[in-house]
């Protein structure tokens, strides 16, 4: 039976580059459903964070303006120096003051507390 292989010769058999480009691919189906989550966990924080911005700015234009609880909050986007933007594509609706303001994405899920847009 003839050698495959001489001793002499260098490089890699198919096997091996199958082994390889295996292990790359069972990586890669263990990583990319976690950078999708995180990505999307990152995206509810600043939502959330820019829903604390646009409360703040109301409660400070109340006390400024002295409207009561159930005052329209007209003049809040004054004290935001820009308007911020829900990262996922969502729209704020800031609403009366004493209630909070809020995002058309909402809730994800019942249960699934992690990608919530709201406060």
């Amino acid at each position: 039976m003839k050698a495959l292989r001489r001793k002499d010769e260098k490089g890699f058999t198919l096997i091996e580059i199958m082994i390889v480009v295996l292990i790359i691919g069972i990586l890669l189906a263990i990583a990319v459903p976690n950078f999708v989550k995180a990505r999307e966990t990152s995206r509810a924080k600043s939502c959330v964070s820019n829903l604390k911005q646009i409360d703040s700015a109301k409660e400070q234009w109340a006390m400024d303006t002295m409207a009561g609880p159930a005052s329209p909050s007209a003049g809040a986007g004054l004290y935001i120096k820009s308007t911020p933007e829900c990262p996922s594509g969502g729209a704020y609706t800031v609403d009366l003051i004493g209630t909070d303001p809020s995002c058309s994405i909402g809730d994800n899920a019942a249960g699934d507390t992690t990608d919530d847009h709201t406060l």
